[in-house]
């Protein structure tokens, strides 16, 4: 894992309930997965995201919302 997928995993880990977290954490491994196989994609993130979403605590829901609608895949 790379210093930025580090930094992306702290901060949605503080902003994920807790009944959720390892829900969370099997879906960023997937993510993480895909961005080292090349396979993260446009497609995949906006499937990604609304998974995501529902994971998210809801006062966190905005600000998590913003940073992973600002990512572009490569």
């Amino acid at each position: 894992m790379n210093e930025g997928q580090q930094k992306f995993l702290a901060f949605i880990m503080e902003n994920i309930e807790p009944k959720n977290l390892l829900k969370a954490k099997k879906l960023l491994d997937e993510a993480f997965q895909k961005q080292k196989e090349g396979t993260f994609n446009q497609e995949y993130l906006m499937a990604f995201i609304p998974k995501m979403l529902e994971l998210i605590k809801p006062e966190s829901i905005e600000k998590v919302k913003a940073i992973m609608m600002n990512y572009k895949p490569e």
